[in-house]
């Protein structure tokens, strides 16, 4: 067999293996979910008395305000120890703008959640996030210069993961999980898998703060012997 048929067969093989991870539903390290379920979520803390999941979009203006806004909030009430944050990652974007930004850096996302770093790099899509309508989240020399930017990634196995399209079939998942469910526009938060008692956009820090201390004490009540 001649060298340029191998590399031919090479180059077919190396696709193929890459389509099957697009669609192969293989979930990042550290994602949680239901009992026989697919793990949709990716937890900042392990399990504590309450569990905030956050459903938010990486194209999403407004998940990107949600996000900066709440940050000292997220992060005051996950020192408290009383909080977990998990966040579902979705992409209803793209089909709004069309392309395929919202799924590109989702799938980024999840590779940097391999690591360790979701959030480090989740903040990164925030602070550099593009206009929506211009789809440049998908560029993946755009997300690979994120993680650098985000710190303490092993950029070989994130770019890794990225080209072999290892969390796209999960990030799909994740979007039809949210889809099915039908909770409306992101951002959108549940406090231990419930609504909130006032819509996203009447919410305030001060509020999601007493929320999360009510539903502590409302957990720990329930606990008593």
């Amino acid at each position: 067999m001649g060298f340029g048929l191998v590399c031919a067969v090479a180059a077919a093989v190396g696709q193929v293996a890459r389509a099957h991870e697009g669609t192969a539903v293989n979930a990042p390290k550290g994602a949680v979910g239901p009992s026989g379920g697919t793990k949709l979520d990716l937890p900042d803390r392990p399990t504590v008395p309450v569990t905030l999941t956050v459903y938010e979009d990486p194209r999403s203006p407004q998940s990107r305000e949600f996000a900066q806004r709440y940050a000292g909030t997220f992060a005051r009430l996950l020192a408290s120890g009383q909080l977990q944050i998990n966040h579902h990652l979705v992409t209803q974007s793209d089909k709004q703008y069309g392309g395929s930004g919202a799924a590109e850096a989702a799938a980024a996302a999840a590779c940097a959640q391999d690591q360790g770093r979701l959030a480090p790099f989740m903040e990164q899509i925030w602070q550099h996030q593009p206009a929506p309508a211009h789809d440049a989240l998908k560029d993946r020399k755009l997300l690979s210069g994120l993680a650098k930017k985000a710190g303490k990634i092993n950029h070989d196995t994130f770019e890794l993961c990225v080209d072999r399209n290892e969390r796209k079939g999960w990030v799909a998942e994740s979007q039809s999980a949210f889809a099915a469910a039908g909770l409306g526009e992101v951002p959108v938060v549940r406090i231990n898998g419930r609504p909130l008692p006032v819509p996203t956009a009447q919410l305030t820090p001060g509020k999601l703060t007493s929320l999360v201390n009510a539903e502590a004490r409302r957990v720990a009540a329930a606990a008593a012997p």
